[in-house]
């Protein structure tokens, strides 16, 4: 589809290609943003890829939204059809009860064992789409539909960093401790945010995960 522009403030101009989460509209997305970062237009000072959208943050003293809107319709023709190929990873994952305090009533409520949610889990490979909400909190897609279970309708207080959750179709690993509706099935000691790093996030958009079991030794020698 012809992506829709939108302004966002005087600093943003908001390009949205479609409403629901497509691999292929996500490849279309990634590639028009390499595109964009090898030679960005006059006044863009940073591009935000998302799942369905693409954002550019431009200086308004140096270009406006119709100008940098034209410019950005006559990369689209050009960009290449194949994204990045982006990066893997293997994120180990515990599962010990106080790290995996939801894993219980998940396998309750999907009519699973723990070892088959945590066997479905380690199955499936995630795709990173978004960093949002708070620093460093990449949204994966990729939950098997068989483990798709809504929020909670009430939030849990500071659930720490490193605990990975599922919620519908999403998977995410903490940075920060804070509130969160999703369901703690495990946790890592794998740092996603490092504030002091050049490159703070461990992930980019379109990079791929993969989870591993680990030990509760190899966890806690991991701290």
């Amino acid at each position: 589809m012809t992506p829709v522009a939108k302004p966002v403030g005087d600093t943003g101009l908001l390009f949205e290609f479609g409403t629901e989460i497509d691999p292929a509209v996500f490849d279309r997305i990634l590639a028009i943003d390499a595109s964009l970062a090898a030679d960005l237009p006059m006044g863009v000072q940073e591009t935000v890829p998302a799942y369905v959208s693409l954002l550019l943050v431009y200086d308004p003293l140096l270009t406006d939204a119709a100008t940098l809107e034209a410019e950005v319709r006559a990369r689209m023709s050009t960009a290449t059809a194949n994204p990045p190929p982006g990066r893997d990873h293997v994120i180990p994952i515990c599962r010990d009860a106080d790290l995996a305090p939801d894993l219980a009533d998940v396998a309750a409520q999907l009519g699973l064992g723990p070892d088959d949610v945590m066997d479905r889990h380690l199955a499936a490979e995630y795709r990173v789409y978004m960093y949002g909400f708070a620093p460093g909190y990449a949204y994966m897609d990729g939950v098997p539909p068989a483990l798709h279970l809504p929020r909670k309708t009430v939030p849990v207080r500071s659930r720490p960093v490193g605990s990975i959750m599922i919620a519908g179709g999403q998977c995410l690993i903490t940075t920060l401790p804070m509130p969160t509706g999703w369901w703690v099935i495990g946790a890592t000691t794998t740092a996603v945010l490092r504030p002091h790093d050049s490159s703070p996030f461990l992930f980019q958009p379109g990079d791929r995960i993969r989870f591993t079991a680990q030990s509760r030794a190899e966890f806690d020698a991991g701290r």
